[in-house]
């Protein structure tokens, strides 16, 4: 196996580059929650040739842009992507997909009563990402972006939460949550597979549901295997707790 590919973790293999995580999702591999494992133990999880995936990987053309390696990304600039790609993504997407979720009961709720599920599992979705994202932005953002500043000019300051791994365990257990009920909603849809009988609204919205999907798991890897891991650095390095 590739010596690279070998010692790094799934994180850390689509962080250096991005293009790495449409090959995982092929294969079935957690690139966002279960980023942390080396490519073995992802590869036997997901039940797929470690063999097949390096391939894939190593197909992969040589990248050019320094740009696409959000590891050299400054915390600031790492924080204002997640920001303004990912939570304006979310707020602007989860009242669409609810609109087309009850239109798709009304109409076909009698033939599919998996519907009203899924419907359900993402009005929860859509209760907890919308607390989430203010959590991140009022509290643990400006915290990490402080942090970034003051060890930049050598100053020391103590948190209102003790080390910012404790704000970071409580964003991951509900990055797994809301993953979990993607996951369930994706199961209930059969993979998001439109019906026989389903109409253009039935089409669009589990495209919707997908891409959903989809960028929650770029946006959780962003803040799980790269945001976090570099934010629990930086404040070890100046002030151990």
């Amino acid at each position: 196996m590739n010596e690279r590919l070998a010692t790094a973790t799934i994180g850390e293999i689509v962080a250096t580059d991005f293009r790495a995580a449409a090959v995982f999702e092929q294969f079935g591999i957690d690139f966002c929650c279960g980023g942390r494992r080396p490519l073995d133990d992802a590869c036997r999880t997901a039940k797929a040739d470690p063999s097949d995936v390096v391939r894939a990987l190593e197909a992969l053309p040589a990248v050019t842009d320094a740009e696409s390696d959000v590891t050299q990304w400054p915390l600031g600039r790492l924080i204002d992507h997640i920001v303004s790609t990912h939570h304006a993504y979310v707020r602007s997407s989860m009242p669409v997909i609810a609109r087309y979720l009850a239109k798709l009961i009304d109409v076909h709720g009698a033939r599919h009563p998996e519907l009203a599920r899924v419907s359900a599992y993402f009005d929860h979705v859509s209760t907890d990402l919308g607390q989430h994202l203010l959590k991140e932005e009022h509290v643990l953002f400006p915290y990490v972006r402080d942090l970034a500043m003051t060890a930049a000019g050598g100053r020391h300051f103590r948190s209102p939460f003790g080390a910012v791994e404790n704000p970071i365990r409580m964003m991951e257990r509900e990055h797994r949550e809301v993953a979990d009920e993607l996951r369930i909603i994706r199961e209930l849809t059969r993979g998001y597979v439109v019906p026989e009988d389903g109409c253009a609204t039935y089409t669009v919205c589990l495209a919707e549901l997908a891409r959903f999907e989809r960028d929650l798991h770029r946006h959780v890897h962003l803040e799980n295997n790269v945001l976090f891991p570099k934010a629990i650095e930086l404040e070890s390095a100046k002030w151990p707790f």
